[in-house]
Parts: structure tokens; C-alpha cells; sequence
């Protein structure tokens, strides 16, 4: 019939996706732009070559690992987003939720309020501690107080989810790109000054919708792989430009979670991994149990890996693993791989410890 609306139907390619190697990759990029830091040094009289190698090396390395994030945002709306689970009592939802990250978010608060207050030295005040447990008491932790966020509102986009159809969904996430991308383009590029307010759909709810919203789009390969290229070659190019035209205190705005770049590199990832099907590994036991370990930890991994990071690249207690070469094309790749093994390994040893294992994620 001419006026029906055309529902949300999930691809069949899309339907048996592998949210291991999703998760997998995303944890590995998180840890490499944690390791890959932002460039910062670039224009000055004492400028060298390899100063300008190092500095796209490292632009290059935070540009992938920028997609991390948001791959677990839209792989988990994909997941919880499913228009079939929109009947799902609230009790349940929540209690599901609550078992995941309650007892990991209290206790990893806990061990970050510690760290910073003994080994890192700050000052124990009742104000530093309101801050952390209001903003998170380590930097990373934000990204549990964003879990939190999407599943407070999960139940009502469950329902939009169902009921929206294909167009309306479309435009939906148009009003968001556009409300999430030009509102700090016009603050960073131009001199205007600029009421957002007109934009009331903006941040990580458009990712979350994102996840599900490509499981359904029917887009060809070539033009992911382009979204690919944009977004990398996008974020690099477009550093070197600002950096070079408005200075250095404007280097990484395109290594922001909302940039154009950042937001198109993403999605295209995301859908060209949600094309692998979920048997691809099947064929390789022992890799595939490796890497649904992998996907099954990456949130423990995730919130020790920061300890494991300023352990190794700080003079703690003697070790001191900083600067092996100075050269971040080979630096960046071996403290990645380095902070990710002993993230893991510790890991898998706190969980051979009765009672510890749900408490750490």
C-alpha cells in the first residue's frame, strides 16, 4: 500500500554479526589512543623532519584509535536496540544491567581513588572526592557514567526504535550529525556566535542509535571504504591544517569523538565489521577461543588498563618502560601490545580468584 510505513528490518548478512572481533578491535584501539597520546609539537623554528614524521605518525595512530569508543556505542545499540526487545520489562532490562557494571563501577571507583591518592600523591579533600564520584575518579571512568546514561534511556528508545520507520529514523540521525557537528565547527572556525539550543538531539545518543540503524541501511562496500578513508585521512589531513593555520592549541579537534570525521570513520567501520559473520573463526578453535575471551573481559581489560599505562610509562616503583625509541611509529605499536598483554594477564589472573571475578567486570 502506497502510505505504509517501511518498518526496520534487520539484514540477513547483518543478523549473525561477530560481536567478538568488534569488541576485540575496539578495546586494542582504545588502548592505542591512550598509548598514541595527541600530537602536540609540530610548528617552531627548531621544527625537524622527523618532528614532522613523529607528528603524523601519531596523528595517524590517534585517528584509529578515536573509533573505539564509539564502536562499543553502536555495538551496544545494536545489540540492545533490537526492535524485538522492545517488550522487555523494565525489572529485567535493569537487572541485567545492574549485574554487569554495578559491582565494577563501585569497586574500580574505589581502586582509582587510591591510586591517585597514594601513588600519584593528589591531595585527599572532601571536594577531590565529590569530584571523582560526580565526574568519575579517574579520567577513563567516564565511560561508565556514559553506560549508565544510555541505559537510563534504553527502555523509551527501544519503543521509538520499533515504531520508527526506515525515513524517520534517516532523519533523525541527519539532525543529529548535523546538531553534533556544526554547533563546534562554527564556535572553532568561525567568529559567530552560535545558540545550539536549536539542536536538541545531539552526543553519544546518536551513536547508540547508530549501531542499530546500520544493521538495517543498505549500503555497498566501496562506499564504507571511502567512509573509512574520510574519516582517517580526514582527521589527519585536517589537523595539519588547523595546527598549521590557527596554532596548536586547536591540534586534535578532529580527533573529537562528534567530528564529521570521526563520527563517518566510525559508522563505516562499524558496518563493514557487522559484515563478518559470526562463524568466521570457527575454522581456528584455538584463535576463537582467544578472542571470545577477549570479548568477554574487554570491560575488566578496559579499567585496568590505565593503571597498567602510567605503570609502564612512569618511574613508579622502578619501572619504567617510557620512550623505548623515540620514534612512535615503533613505540605506539609495542605499548600497545604491551599495556593490552598485561591488561589481559592480569585479568585472567584476578579472575582465578573465588568472589573477585564479578566484582572486576
Amino acid at each position: 500500500m502506497g502510505g505504509q510505513m517501511e518498518k526496520l528490518a534487520i539484514k540477513p548478512e547483518a543478523a549473525n554479526f561477530s560481536v567478538d572481533l568488534i569488541r576485540c578491535i575496539a578495546i586494542v584501539l582504545i588502548i592505542l589512543v591512550h598509548t598514541s597520546g595527541f600530537p602536540t609539537r609540530f610548528f617552531n623554528p627548531q621544527v625537524t623532519t622527523m618532528d614532522v614524521v613523529n607528528w603524523f605518525t601519531t596523528d595517524v595512530y590517534a585517528a584509529f584509535g578515536m573509533i573505539g569508543v564509539p564502536l562499543f556505542v553502536m555495538l551496544t545499540g545494536a545489540l540492545l536496540l533490537n526492535p524485538n526487545k522492545a517488550d522487555e520489562p523494565l525489572k529485567v532490562f535493569y537487572k541485567k544491567r545492574l549485574d554487569r557494571i554495578a559491582l565494577p563501577f563501585i569497586f574500580w571507583t574505589i581502586v582509582y581513588f587510591a591510586w591517585t591518592f597514594t601513588v600519584q600523591g593528589k591531595p585527599l579533600t572532601y571536594f577531590n572526592i565529590g569530584q571523582g564520584l560526580i565526574g568519575g575518579s579517574y579520567l577513563h571512568l567516564w565511560y561508565m557514567y556514559l553506560l549508565m546514561g544510555l541505559y537510563s534511556v534504553t527502555p523509551v528508545l527501544r519503543v521509538l526504535v520499533k515504531h520508527l520507520d526506515h525515513k524517520l529514523f534517516t532523519y533523525l540521525l541527519i539532525l543529529w550529525f548535523a546538531g553534533t557537528v556544526i554547533t563546534p565547527a562554527l564556535h572553532t572556525f568561525t567568529s559567530f556566535e552560535f545558540n545550539p539550543v536549536v539542536f536538541v538531539f545531539f552526543d553519544w545518543i546518536g551513536y547508540y542509535l547508530l549501531g542499530i540503524y546500520l544493521l538495517t541501511a543498505d549500503l555497498r562496500r566501496p562506499l564504507a571504504y571511502l567512509g573509512v578513508l574520510f574519516g582517517l585521512l580526514g582527521a589527519v589531513i585536517g589537523d595539519w591544517v588547523i595546527t598549521g593555520t590557527m596554532g596548536e592549541a586547536y591540534t586534535g579537534y578532529f580527533h573529537n569523538y562528534m567530528s564529521a570525521t570521526a563520527i563517518i570513520g566510525a559508522a563505516a567501520v562499524f558496518f563493514l565489521l557487522t559484515m563478518v559473520p559470526a562463524d568466521r573463526f570457527d575454522s581456528h578453535p584455538k584463535a576463537n577461543r582467544v578472542i571470545h575471551w577477549i570479548s568477554q573481559n574487554t570491560l575488566p581489560i578496559y579499567l585496568i588498563h590505565i593503571i597498567v599505562l602510567v605503570a609502564l610509562t612512569t618511574p613508579i616503583y622502578g619501572v619504567y618502560l617510557n620512550s623505548l625509541t623515540y620514534i612512535p611509529l615503533v613505540d605506539v605499536p609495542i605499548y600497545t601490545a604491551l599495556v593490552f598483554s598485561v591488561s589481559a594477564a592480569l585479568v585472567f589472573a584476578l579472575k582465578q580468584i573465588p568472589y573477585v571475578k564479578k566484582i572486576i567486570g
